[in-house]
């Protein structure tokens, strides 16, 4: 049975479905990845009437919005016109492993994007955020792009990196301008769901935004590769995304080269396969034991066949992935950081929240903040005795 509502909500209710955007519709159902079939069947109407509020056809009535909006996890107000939004197409993302994704996994990745842009956007009326720093090679405009491992040398010299390790390569991206966000699709209440995406970017938002996700694994090593990997294709690629194997392959080149570039490398790789010597590589590099074996054999310090023996070896040895939240400066800290001064300054996240219409735990979410721990109560009986 539906909860009654005072007569300050129905007018309010009443308010939002006059002001109805239906692109909101969409992309709350998106970002809870739910179609149209299954969002009728939780708001009681046909899924042919959500296919009309979304077109713009038909508006829901003020029971509709209200029923959209528990289905959705979203305050009414979500719905309204008003607040400055963004749509990104899935052409627009680049996405590593595009077949393994579904249209769906897609869709909430990029609505996800959508939002986490409104939040930063809010955010930068008050807070300055550092300018985009990026080669003049890596604009849409230029058509003299260079290979992948001479790109990421000029990276490296453009952010003066060196030529030593990247200790805090996340740390890194923000610095330079790149929205960083780092935040689980599976979905809440579901420990079975499979979430595909292990990282994906676009640049076609006045920021490039990279987003990373735990979902394949939360490992940091393989976390560092993924942010290399877009880095890549944000100084590659210039938005030009989709499934050519050909790009992946470049953003690879470019990430392996970036994290560890090959006229040092070499000269620390094992000439004979050392596993001790590469675990301690490993964690002064910042990259998995697999990708400096494969670099072994790409440098042509080791034999193709030397490091398929190797990788049979490496996978029947017990291994414990390193989590991505034990790393500071492997976490991003651009958001959550604007959000502690707006706090600061008396702009408290329920008020973000309210002003962007999303919940507060959503606002958590797409910033990376934990959520606050519950907080024990212990209730005394009136002779003082804890009951």
């Amino acid at each position: 049975m539906a909860r009654p509502t005072s007569s300050s909500e129905e007018i309010r209710l009443a308010d939002v479905a006059r002001a109805f955007d239906p692109t909101r519709l969409t992309q709350a159902r998106r970002v809870c990845r739910m179609s149209k079939t299954e969002l009728h069947d939780d708001v009681g109407v046909s899924a042919a009437a959500i296919g009309q509020y979304e077109r713009g056809e038909v508006k829901p009535r003020a029971d509709t919005v209200a029923a959209l909006a528990r289905a959705l996890r979203v305050p009414p107000g979500f719905f309204a016109h008003g607040r400055p939004r963004v749509q990104v197409e899935i052409a627009e993302a680049s996405f590593r492993r595009l077949r393994s994704t579904t249209v769906a996994q897609q869709q909430q990745a990029t609505a996800y994007v959508e939002q986490v842009w409104e939040l930063s956007c809010y955010l930068e009326d008050s807070v300055e955020f550092p300018a985009v720093d990026l080669p003049h090679w890596a604009t849409p405009d230029s058509d003299d792009v260079p290979d992948p491992i001479t790109a990421a040398g000029l990276m490296r010299q453009h952010w003066r990196l060196g030529v030593t390790p990247i200790r805090h390569l996340v740390y890194q991206l923000e610095q330079h301008g790149i929205l960083t966000v780092l935040f689980s699709m599976k979905q809440d209440g579901d420990p079975d769901d499979k979430s595909r995406i292990d990282a994906f970017s676009t640049t076609a938002l006045p920021r490039p935004v990279i987003v990373l996700t735990p979902d394949k694994a939360n490992d940091v090593m393989r976390h560092r590769f993924s942010a290399a990997h877009e880095l890549g294709h944000i100084v590659l690629h210039h938005g030009r995304q989709g499934t050519d194997s050909g790009m992946e392959r470049q953003a690879n080149t470019f990430a392996a080269e970036f994290l560890t570039p090959r006229d040092v490398i070499r000269d620390h790789l094992p000439r004979r396969v050392n596993f001790t010597r590469l675990e301690e590589l490993s964690e002064l590099w910042g990259v998995s034991v697999d990708s400096l074996l494969y670099r072994s054999k790409e440098l042509e310090v080791i034999s193709e066949s030397t490091q398929r023996r190797a990788y049979i070896t490496l996978h029947s040895l017990p291994r414990r992935p390193q989590p991505i939240w034990d790393y500071p400066g492997e976490r991003p800290e651009l958001l959550k950081s604007a959000i502690e001064l707006l706090d600061g300054a008396g702009v408290p996240l329920a008020r973000i929240a309210d002003d962007l219409q999303m919940t507060p735990k959503h606002i958590r979410r797409l910033a990376d903040i934990d959520d606050p721990q519950p907080k024990l109560s212990l209730v005394k009986s009136t002779d003082d005795r804890l009951l």
